[in-house]
């Protein structure tokens, strides 16, 4: 059962080949084996998923229907669950637990999800390799020795090891796309907007946006059908229809115009990856997609700009973690402001720490202008990138990351090294599009991941597109050995 993909668990459940109750008790069963050698998950919810996936039963038997009814899924431990520790990888959230859902999270328990638990993550999403988080690294399925990626390194490799079909994962400047290279999945980031972030704890307002993360396109048209939509708790939700995802898979490609931009595959790509991003264009065009070579130029300046723009909204969003309200409290505090610094002190890790002091002074008097606000100028001159790239063609396709997944501990004495690592992916949050990364083959037994970048709420699009070079490849299918 393991071995099933989202959309075949959903015929099997409706086939009755086996119950919700049976697949979770089998899935529980693995991760309780094998979890331990990958550290995916923070908290497995095993009586709350016995009760969902038995009330999954129930609703079958009474006639009901749906794609996700019983079907067992994972949620970031940034999504908040009521009851139900709600940690961000961090030491200050370690006793938090949520009293409410986050509509992510109500919207997947409507459709029937069945939720395992609460998974790894860099700590309050920063980071891009999962070894930030306070509850230790997540390992690459692929190589334990290695990074799954990050922040969503917990969902990718609890997916990739089969411990699950799908999860919920967010994105802020390629944290869903960039796991999913290195582990062989495929991850989407939809449109800034598209889904909701009530109860999706913040790192940077302005670019975090939650998607799904699964095997196979298909498995995520189904997850973003039940995650997407307007939600009036969200002050950035867009008021605009969700389209059907799982109709546009069997669109053909003929006459799609696909651009290779110039920039993403100069200096500091692994010449191998490049290759096998031209394999990938080669299967498209045998699909009917024609190619051409694009400009995004101000590419170069992506990195700085995020730099500057998320750890200044990262600043002003932790700073209501101050030990009073909610949270870790340090012991003893001998005054306000002791309780203040030491809370904060010990309860944020040393990349959450890097990235308050950075904001704060990108803030503070006298730098506004020069940074901040500069940064923001760069960020529309980069939008400006796409809405002209998308006056000519349909699609753009790239590299999703610049390199195979590193050792673990290879980048820690190097953060700039580790940041480097999203140039492909931080465009796409600048300019709020949507971006999917797919598997497309390996190299040295490592996955590598391409990405495709589509105009605003074309969702639909990157997953045709997706699910019509899987219909023609098995790259996806492959899973890691022990697994």
């Amino acid at each position: 059962m393991h071995q099933l993909t989202l959309a075949e668990i959903a015929r099997a459940l409706a086939d009755k080949q086996f119950s919700a109750e049976e697949l979770t008790r089998a899935l529980l069963a693995r991760i309780q084996q094998l979890d331990p050698q990958l550290n995916s998950f923070i908290t497995v919810t095993e009586q709350q998923a016995l009760d969902q996936a038995k009330a999954a039963d129930a609703r079958r038997a009474k006639g009901e229907s749906g794609a996700l009814l019983g079907a067992p899924i994972g949620h970031k431990d940034l999504f908040c669950t009521q009851g139900i520790r709600t940690s961000c990888g961090s030491r200050i959230l370690d006793a938090f637990k949520s009293p409410y859902d986050a509509t992510v999270v109500e919207r997947l328990a409507q459709a029937g999800a069945v939720s395992l638990g609460k998974l790894n993550m860099d700590e309050f999403a920063m980071g891009s390799a999962n070894e930030s988080s306070y509850y230790g690294p997540v390992k690459n399925p692929w190589d334990l020795s290695r990074v799954p990626g990050g922040s969503s390194g917990g969902s990718a490799a609890a997916i990739a090891a089969r411990l699950l079909p799908a999860a919920t994962g967010t994105d802020t400047g390629g944290s869903i796309r960039q796991p999913a290279a290195l582990t062989n999945l495929t991850g989407l980031k939809p449109t800034y907007g598209r889904v909701s972030r009530w109860g999706m704890i913040a790192y940077a307002s302005s670019l975090d946006q939650g998607g799904p993360l699964a095997r196979t396109a298909e498995d995520c048209a189904l997850m973003l059908s039940a995650m997407a939509g307007f939600d009036p708790k969200d002050s950035t939700s867009v008021d605009q229809p969700v389209d059907d995802y799982l109709a546009a898979l069997g669109q053909p490609l003929t006459g799609l115009r696909i651009g290779l931009p110039k920039e993403y595959f100069g200096a500091g790509l692994d010449p191998k990856i490049a290759d096998a991003m031209m394999t990938v264009v080669e299967e498209l065009k045998a699909l009917g997609a024609t190619v051409k070579e694009i400009s995004l130029p101000n590419t170069q300046h992506a990195i700085p700009s995020y730099y500057v723009i998320a750890p200044a909204e990262a600043s002003s969003n932790l700073s209501r973690f101050d030990g009073v309200r909610f949270g870790y409290r340090c012991a003893d505090p001998v005054d306000l402001t002791d309780l203040y610094k030491r809370s904060r002190a010990e309860g944020f890790g040393d990349e959450v720490k890097r990235r308050i002091m950075v904001g704060t002074y990108a803030l503070s008097a006298g730098y506004y202008d020069a940074y901040y606000l500069k940064a923001q100028r760069i960020r529309r001159l980069i939008k400006n990138d796409f809405v002209s790239a998308f006056e000519e063609v349909d699609l753009i396709l790239g590299p999703t990351t610049p390199n195979l997944a590193w050792k673990l501990g290879e980048k820690n004495a190097d953060p700039v090294s580790a940041y480097l690592e999203d140039i492909y992916t931080i465009t796409a949050n600048l300019a709020g599009i949507p971006g999917l990364s797919m598997p497309a083959g390996f190299i040295d037994g490592l996955p590598v991941g391409v990405q495709l970048l589509a105009p605003y709420f074309q969702e639909g699009r990157l997953l045709n597109v997706a699910h019509q070079y899987q219909q023609v490849t098995d790259w996806h299918l492959r899973a890691p050995a022990g697994f």
